[in-house]
């Protein structure tokens, strides 16, 4: 078998998204596809005192114009202070902050780049290898594609001499499975049901949060709480 995961890059995204790339053998980021607005590609979600709020980069969006993620930049060169400050008041009492503190903080004070890909690309990799995943990143336009969404995602997959590719539950929506089926890969879809809840501030419990929340709040133990340990 080899496994194979395309999808989005996404700001600080949530356990799942970890899952995702701890399952594959090629983790795929799909960096020329449209940027879309209030996505989870700039943003994600925290728990507050207050309830649910959203990190979000402030990007550059060129009107009605097609724009790749990978050509998306951020509009203010400081966000990244504003965040971990943040971040740094949401959760200072946090059960690990102190242990993980001087880990986020640099992973924030770090951001070199004005490019969205290049920025989540840069959490991705730094939070995988805190949690022990060891795994290489590939970007979507090394390939040579078609034009029709799947069979883009099969071009990739072929390319890479996958024999399974793994997506969201939300793809069946859209996947042609057959053209997948005469290439002989198998499409698997992640079930998101069945993890486990840990001891996090300000309940009731919310699993649809970054993995911030959860190193915060675990440490050295959050990828306990991942299902492909």
């Amino acid at each position: 078998m080899k496994k194979i995961v395309i999808t989005q890059s996404n700001y600080i995204p949530w356990k799942g998204y970890f899952d995702a790339i701890n399952v594959s053998d090629e983790f795929v980021i799909y960096d020329d596809m449209q940027y879309t607005r209030r996505d989870w590609r700039n943003r994600n979600l925290i728990k507050t005192a207050q309830g649910l709020k959203w990190l979000t980069i402030p990007i550059i969006v060129k009107g009605k114009f097609f724009q790749k993620i990978r050509e998306t930049k951020v509009s203010d060169v400081n966000w990244n202070k504003e965040h971990w400050n943040i971040l740094n008041q949401t959760y200072s009492k946090s059960k690990c902050f102190k242990e993980v503190k001087d880990f986020v903080q640099e992973l924030y004070m770090t951001v070199n780049s004005e490019y969205l890909t290049e920025i989540n690309v840069h959490f991705l990799k730094g939070i995988s290898d805190y949690l022990g995943i060891d795994k290489q990143f590939k970007f979507s336009s090394e390939f040579v594609l078609k034009e029709e969404r799947t069979e883009r995602l099969l071009d990739i997959c072929l390319d890479l001499n996958g024999t399974d590719y793994y997506s969201g539950p939300a793809a069946k929506d859209y996947m042609n499975e057959q053209i997948f089926s005469d290439s002989g890969i198998n499409i698997h879809y992640f079930n998101y049901a069945g993890y486990s809840e840990y001891e996090q501030l300000y309940p009731p419990f919310e699993h649809g949060v970054t993995i911030l929340d959860l190193i915060f709040n675990q440490g050295d133990k959050a990828a306990t709480f991942l299902k492909e340990k």
